[in-house]
């Protein structure tokens, strides 16, 4: 780039003013990276490219079995960095620097190849084609530095002895070994593959078994469900029949005992209050026929008991008429009114026998 006398040159280039006396006395001045003020007409700027460039060489070499190999091979270089390279390659490329370049590279990288070759058998340059190339490289090096060019790489691309058919020869083996392996490992592969696809088909069928299990266990589940649901109507309406029978059965003797309880206030106890009522009067007129005979009997008192007897049965009458009028509970059934009753009885008999008493008493304090 040029801006009125200011130079700068692309990165890949290394910018060469001559014209001037330099330092070291280079015949130009190196500017890499830079750029700088250069004075018009009395200085002139060249540029030359660090970038990286590539030479094919095919050379035809001859072996130590005096064998002819055509070798083809590829050279990776370029300018190096330094000063004194860029000046080395400046004085020799400076003009056509690519092909100049290119040109000198091969002859050079070609000598040193048929060189090494000619020290190898053809064997050793198939076996071992990366120690060749190394071989090549290191020789080569000296002699591209001493013209300031740096060797990134050299790789051999392929070797070729024509219709000779030696190098076919000596892979013959080895191409048969491969074949053989190559064989054995589709062999294998086929083995693997087979048992694979055997080991799928087992297994689909454990799954296909299985799944019939679980569908099947899963059905049965269905439908034992389903019975049950279909059951269940049914039971639980016999259940809920079952359960108003009873609690009608319960109801009808609840009210079986409540008429009975009742019967018992509307006819029984009234009927046992009669009917002690009846007896009551039956034994009171017996009674009073008794006590009338006795009084008989007897000279002193017998006006004194008649007029007692004669009041007797009005006594009890009054009795049993209140016991008729009342609303009594009898705990134990007719034993219990005829307590009651003699109960009664012997109240009035008390009181008959208090009055005779009271009775002939006065008459004895009369006499």
């Amino acid at each position: 780039m040029n801006m009125l006398g200011y130079h700068v040159p692309d990165p890949d280039e290394a910018m060469l003013v001559s014209g001037a006396k330099t330092k070291d006395n280079a015949p130009f001045k190196v500017v890499i990276g830079r750029g700088t003020w250069v004075v018009p007409l009395f200085r002139k700027v060249r540029y030359l490219s660090l970038a990286m460039f590539e030479s094919e060489i095919r050379e035809r070499c001859v072996t130590k079995q005096a064998i002819q190999l055509d070798v083809r091979a590829v050279i990776a270089f370029k300018v190096a960095n330094d000063t004194q390279s860029i000046v080395n390659a400046a004085q020799r490329f400076l003009s056509e620097q690519e092909q100049e370049m290119s040109v000198l590279t091969g002859r050079i990288f070609s000598g040193h190849l048929r060189s090494i070759v000619g020290s190898m058998t053809v064997e050793e340059i198939i076996r071992e084609r990366q120690k060749l190339a190394d071989e090549v490289l290191i020789a080569s090096k000296v002699e591209m530095s001493n013209i300031g060019l740096w060797v990134d790489s050299f790789q051999i691309q392929s070797i070729d002895d024509g219709n000779l058919g030696y190098i076919n020869a000596l892979a013959a083996p080895h191409n048969a070994a491969v074949q053989r392996d190559a064989q054995i490992a589709q062999a294998q592969a086929a083995q693997r593959a087979a048992e694979a696809e055997q080991e799928s088909l087992r297994r689909r069928a454990e799954y296909e078994r299985e799944t019939s299990i679980l569908k099947a266990q899963y059905q049965r589940d269905i439908d034992k469900a389903n019975a049950e649901a279909a059951q269940a109507g049914p039971l639980a309406d016999a259940i809920a029949r079952q359960a108003v029978l009873t609690a009608q059965a319960e109801q009808a003797r609840k009210n079986a005992e409540l008429r009975e309880q009742e019967l018992q206030a509307e006819v029984v106890k009234p009927a046992l209050a009669e009917a002690e009522r009846v007896r009551i009067l039956a034994e009171a007129e017996a009674d009073r026929t008794r006590i009338q005979a006795e009084a008989a009997a007897s000279n002193n008192r017998i006006a004194l008991d008649q007029l007692l007897i004669e009041q007797l049965p009005e006594i009890v009458k009054q009795a049993s008429n209140g016991l008729a009028g009342a609303n009594l509970t009898v705990l134990n059934g007719p034993d219990g009114v005829g307590e009651l009753v003699n109960g009664m009885v012997g109240q009035g008999l008390t009181v008959f026998n208090s009055l005779q008493k009271a009775l002939s008493n006065g008459e004895a304090d009369k006499v």
